[in-house]
C-alpha cells in the first residue's frame, strides 16, 4: 500500500512538473508560433483581395506568398545554429521583434514590392516558432513527453490561424488588411516581452564549445544521415502541403472550385484551422501513447501520410459541392497534416540533444524550399487556363495541381519504405 502511495505521489509530481513547464516554457514560446500561424493563414483569407488591389495574376500572387517562405527557409540553418549555441529564450526574444517589424512594413506598404519586403522580414522573425518550442521541450522534458507537449503548444498557437480566418475577415471592413497587420505587429512586441520575462535560461555548460565552422559542418552530417534521408521527404510533404494550401491556395480553391463567397469561405477556412488545431493536440497525444506502448515513433506520422494522400484524391475528384462535406474534407486535410511535428520529434530523437535545433531546422528548411517551389508551380498551373468571369481561376487547374501533390506524396511514401534504408543513430 505504501508502494502504491509512493507511485501515486511520483505521478502527481510529474504531472505538476509538466504543467509548470507548459506554463513557463511551452506556452510563452507558442506565442511566436501563434504569429507564424496567423501570418501564413492570413494570405489565404486576403489573397483574393490582394490580387484585386495589386492587379496580380495567379503566378504573381503565388510568388508574393512564396517570398515569405523563401526568407523563412533561408533563415532555418543559421537560426537553428544560433538556437543551439545561444539558447531558445534569447533567440526568440529577438526574432519576435523582427517579426513585428515585418508586419509593420507590410502594413505600411504602398505596393506589392513593399508588401513582399515586409513578408520577407516576417519570414525571418517567425522562422523557428515550432522548432524552438520543440527544442525547448526536448531540453526540459523526458523524450516520451516531447511530442505530446509540443502538440499541446501547437494546439494553443493554432489560435493564430483561427484569428486569420473568420475574425480577420470580420475586421477587414473596420481596419482593412493593413490594420490587421498592425495588430500582429503589436502582438509581436507583447510576445517578445512575455518570453523574456517567463522562459528560463537553459543551462548549456555540457555543450562542447567548438569552432563556428565545425558547428556549421554538423548540418552536412545531418543531411547525409540515413535517418534524415529516409524520413525527411515524407515529413516534408506532410507539413509542406499544410503550408502550401493552408497558407494560400485553399482560399482560392474554395472560391473557384467550391463557389463560396467571402463570408462562407472565411468560415470554411476557420474549419480548416480547427482541423489543424484539433490534429495538433490529438496526434501529439496519440504519439505519446504509442511510444508508451512500444510502437515506433513514426507510427502516427505514417498513418497521417496515408490518410492525407487519400484526402487529396477526394479533393482532386471533387465528388461533392455540399459545404458540410467540403468542410469535412479540408478539416481532414488539416487534421492529418498537423502530424508533421510528431515526425520532426521522432527524427530529432535519433540525434544527440545538442543537435536538436539543427535537426529540426534542417527538416524545416527542406520543407520550406518545397513550399516555395510548390506555391509557384501551382500558380503556373492555374495560369495555363484563362481567368474566369469572376476573376478567379479555372477549376481544372486546381485538379491538376492536386494530382501533382498526390503523386509527390506517393513517391515520398514509397521512398520511405525502400528496403535499403537502415536507420542508425548519429554518434
Amino acid at each position: 500500500m505504501a508502494d502504491g502511495s509512493a507511485t501515486d505521489e511520483r505521478i502527481a509530481a510529474g504531472a505538476r512538473s509538466s504543467v509548470a513547464i507548459f506554463l513557463r516554457v511551452t506556452w510563452p514560446l507558442s506565442g511566436v508560433n501563434f504569429l507564424n500561424q496567423a501570418s501564413r493563414t492570413l494570405i489565404a483569407t486576403i489573397g483574393p483581395l490582394l490580387a484585386l488591389e495589386f492587379s496580380l495574376s495567379a503566378t504573381e500572387l503565388g510568388l508574393l506568398a512564396a517570398v515569405f517562405f523563401a526568407s523563412y527557409a533561408a533563415a532555418q540553418l543559421p537560426v537553428g545554429l544560433a538556437m543551439d549555441l545561444f539558447g531558445v529564450r534569447r533567440l526568440q526574444v529577438v526574432l519576435a521583434l523582427i517579426a513585428g517589424l515585418g508586419f509593420a512594413v507590410s502594413a505600411l506598404s504602398s505596393g506589392p514590392l513593399g508588401f513582399a519586403l515586409g513578408r520577407m522580414i516576417t519570414g525571418v522573425g517567425i522562422s523557428v516558432g515550432m522548432i524552438a518550442m520543440l527544442t525547448a521541450n526536448s531540453q526540459w522534458l523526458p523524450r516520451h513527453k516531447v511530442a505530446a507537449m509540443t502538440g499541446m503548444g501547437i494546439f494553443v498557437s493554432s489560435a493564430g490561424g483561427i484569428f486569420a480566418t473568420l475574425p480577420a475577415q470580420q475586421l477587414l471592413p473596420l481596419v482593412g488588411w493593413r490594420g490587421v497587420f498592425g495588430i500582429l505587429a503589436a502582438l509581436s512586441c507583447i510576445v517578445s516581452a512575455w518570453i523574456w520575462l517567463a522562459v528560463p535560461e537553459q543551462t548549456r555548460a555540457t555543450v562542447r564549445r567548438r569552432s563556428l565552422w565545425r558547428e556549421m559542418a554538423e548540418y552536412g552530417r545531418i543531411f547525409a544521415h540515413p535517418v534524415f534521408l529516409r524520413f525527411a521527404p515524407a515529413i516534408t510533404l506532410l507539413s509542406g502541403l499544410n503550408f502550401t494550401y493552408g497558407g494560400l491556395w485553399a482560399g482560392p480553391w474554395l472560391r473557384d472550385v467550391g463557389g463560396f463567397d467571402d463570408a462562407p469561405r472565411a468560415l470554411l477556412l476557420l474549419v480548416y484551422m480547427s482541423g489543424m488545431m484539433t490534429g495538433s493536440l490529438l496526434t501529439g497525444q496519440a504519439t505519446f501513447h504509442a511510444l508508451r506502448r512500444g510502437f515506433d515513433p513514426m507510427t502516427v506520422p505514417i498513418v497521417a501520410i496515408c490518410g492525407i494522400w487519400l484526402t487529396q484524391i477526394m479533393l482532386m475528384l471533387h465528388p461533392t459541392t455540399h459545404p458540410v462535406a467540403i468542410g469535412a474534407l479540408w478539416f481532414s486535410f488539416a487534421f492529418l497534416s498537423s502530424a508533421g511535428p510528431s515526425g520532426y520529434a521522432a527524427v530529432a530523437q535519433l540525434f544527440p540533444p545538442e543537435l536538436a535545433g539543427r535537426v529540426g531546422t534542417a527538416i524545416n528548411g527542406t520543407m520550406l524550399v518545397f513550399v516555395f517551389v510548390l506555391q509557384n508551380v501551382i500558380g503556373w498551373i492555374l495560369d495555363l487556363w484563362p481567368r474566369t468571369a469572376m476573376s478567379g481561376w479555372d477549376a481544372k487547374g486546381y485538379g491538376w495541381a492536386l494530382g501533382l501533390t498526390t503523386l509527390l506524396q506517393a513517391a515520398a511514401t514509397l521512398w520511405m519504405f525502400l528496403p535499403r534504408h537502415r536507420a542508425r543513430q548519429l554518434g
